[in-house]
């Protein structure tokens, strides 16, 4: 798929300290008219933050929200995969030439051919810590709302909580215990975040899920049982199904309940 400059003017990136001179993309551009939410966070969460967002973002795609981060490890990753390729957006703090990190590869690839990829960034431009820092921007400018899963008191995922804050977005949180995650239990404290103590009312609020939903993890099952088949097209996602009760996996075959 081709790179393409993008022409059109968005209003969400108005809220930026300065508008990109530039943008690219791959992908579909029709995401950018959805409703959208931005979700970041740690590189490294814990057991209980990575079944969290895998959830969020599933339940909020679901309702017709577009999903927004920045295709890095960990949180990232999580809130990409649980949306699907399809309705979610990767900014990039590299040119579109390039698939960082590596290990995201065959995400990027996946959220190039069904979702959308945007970088201010020409191609061959490689990834600085500035440029992660004006990735962020982008990533809190196109979402509706912020919502920070897991961060550290000096972390990225807090220097998009400043960006937020100087746009007058809503920022969400997870609920956290003492000495984890304690920059966001630093917003709670200060008053600068909602917390969100129930996903199901959470989700809703923003609608839903439309009756001609249909679930594409499970409809690919029904047509094919393959644990392994299942893996190489959704990832570990299938697992997260089968703690929620919507499938059993016996011998490596899936069964719907």
């Amino acid at each position: 798929m081709s790179i393409r400059k993008l022409s059109q003017h968005l209003i969400e990136l108005e809220s930026m300290k300065k508008y990109p001179q530039k943008l690219f993309y791959k992908g579909n551009l029709e995401l950018l008219q959805k409703r959208k939410i931005s979700i970041v966070g740690s590189r490294r969460p814990n057991s209980y933050t990575k079944a969290l967002v895998s959830r969020l973002a599933c339940e909020l795609s679901k309702r017709g929200i577009c999903v927004v981060s920045g295709a890095a490890m960990g949180v990232d990753t999580l809130a990409h995969k649980g949306a699907t390729a399809k309705n979610t957006i990767a900014v990039m703090a590299n040119g579109l030439d390039i698939r960082y990190p590596s290990l995201n590869k065959t995400l990027i690839e996946q959220i190039e051919q069904e979702g959308l990829c945007l970088s201010q960034y020409d191609q061959g431009k490689i990834a600085r810590t500035w440029s992660f820092v004006a990735r962020n921007e982008i990533v809190v400018a196109l979402g509706d709302s912020l919502i920070v899963a897991q961060a550290d008191k000096e972390s990225g995922s807090m220097r998009s909580v400043e960006f937020a804050l100087k746009m007058g977005k809503q920022i969400y949180v997870l609920p956290h215990r003492l000495g984890e995650s304690e920059g966001t239990n630093g917003l709670l404290e200060k008053n600068l975040a909602t917390c969100i103590y129930d996903i199901d009312a959470f989700v809703n609020s923003f609608g839903e899920i439309p009756n001609s939903f249909q679930d594409e993890l499970l409809e690919f099952c029904k047509q094919n049982s393959n644990l392994n088949e299942v893996l190489a097209k959704f990832g570990t996602k299938i697992f997260e199904y089968e703690l929620e009760g919507l499938v059993e996996i016996k011998n490596e075959t899936i069964i719907i309940l």
